[in-house]
């Protein structure tokens, strides 16, 4: 298992358009991927669904979780990727 903290500073938050984009990004991982927000709701970072429902806005603190054969990849491409939303 593979993890990392993120901060989101995209100032509209995760908001429909880079939730797809980052769940098509996860999706190309074989690794089971979590997504925690700061009040612990976690959900599967593959499902677009699940991820809109714990509400990530401007400021959220997030953990990507990985578990699996790339996990340590998965982590740091979708911890770039929402370093870089805007």
């Amino acid at each position: 298992m593979y993890e990392k903290k993120v901060k989101l500073i995209a100032p509209h938050g995760l908001h429909l358009r880079p939730t797809a984009e980052f769940v098509k990004a996860a999706k190309k991982f074989r690794s089971n991927i979590t997504i925690t927000s700061s009040n612990n709701k976690c959900v599967d970072a593959k499902s677009l669904f699940k991820l809109q429902t714990i509400g990530l806005t401007y400021g959220s603190i997030m953990t990507i979780t990985a578990e699996g054969e790339d996990e340590k990849e998965a982590v740091e491409y979708l911890t770039q990727l929402i370093d870089n939303l805007k």
